[in-house]
């Protein structure tokens, strides 16, 4: 929990620094958030089911995908310090929910959403 607590310290500083904070609505937040999972979306638009695990385009695509999950993970950050949500606990509260929604006896091994 210390990385994440170092993390959180480190996005607050840097917006702060910025004078950033007036423009980070959950709203605004959200949206770029969005803008962030579509460029992630668009580095395997064109792609194969497995061309990520050709090594001759493995570096850029990893290189590339780090970029774009970082940014995800900051929006997605934010908009939790904005609405003093804790990340974490939503996370476990989220996967008993799903626990119940998906029993495994009903969904192993499939994609089926219901």
């Amino acid at each position: 929990m210390q990385d994440f607590n170092k993390i959180n310290q480190e996005i607050l500083t840097f917006v702060k620094d910025r004078d950033w904070e007036k423009f980070h609505s959950p709203k605004n937040l959200s949206m770029a958030l969005t803008v962030e999972a579509s460029e992630l979306l668009e580095i395997f638009q064109w792609q194969k089911e497995n061309d990520f695990l050709d090594s001759k385009i493995n570096d850029v695509i990893i290189k590339d995908t780090k970029d774009e999950v970082a940014d995800i993970f900051y929006y997605l950050l934010r908009i939790c310090q904005k609405m003093d949500i804790n990340l974490e606990e939503a996370f476990w509260d989220k996967m008993k929910k799903n626990k119940i929604k998906y029993p495994v006896d009903d969904f192993k091994g499939k994609s089926t959403k219901y």
